[in-house]
């Protein structure tokens, strides 16, 4: 019976490693010098290219891509107005299997920093 519960234990372990992580802490986070406008007008289509479906809401000092997830947390990518551009937060739920490489979103965020 013991030998069957440490493996069981490890395993289970491994599969919540990405809920590790808290929740309000962004997995990337970016400086840009464009504003949060021109920002989005460069990730947007990066993403619309692999047909990733997005949500955008904007103002003149922030904005909003939320990409819906069926099986984990909605991703989120916010640019908030800086003094020098935008600050750009990332905010991910990746599955374990995908955590090695980075996701189309990350990809995007940072090609257009």
């Amino acid at each position: 019976m013991r030998s069957f519960f440490v493996p069981a234990m490890a395993f289970a372990s491994l599969l919540l490693t990405g809920c590790a992580t808290a929740p309000n802490a962004p997995t990337l986070t970016l400086q840009t010098g464009k504003d949060p406008e021109t920002y989005l007008k460069c990730v947007l289509p990066k993403l619309e290219k692999h047909g990733v479906t997005s949500t955008v809401t904007q103002n003149s000092r922030h904005a909003k891509v939320v990409l819906s997830s069926k099986v984990a947390a909605d991703d989120v990518l916010e640019a908030y107005k800086s003094q020098d551009g935008a600050k750009v937060f990332l905010y991910e739920r990746k599955p374990l299997a995908s955590a090695i490489t980075p996701s189309r979103l990350e990809l995007a965020a940072q090609e257009c920093k």
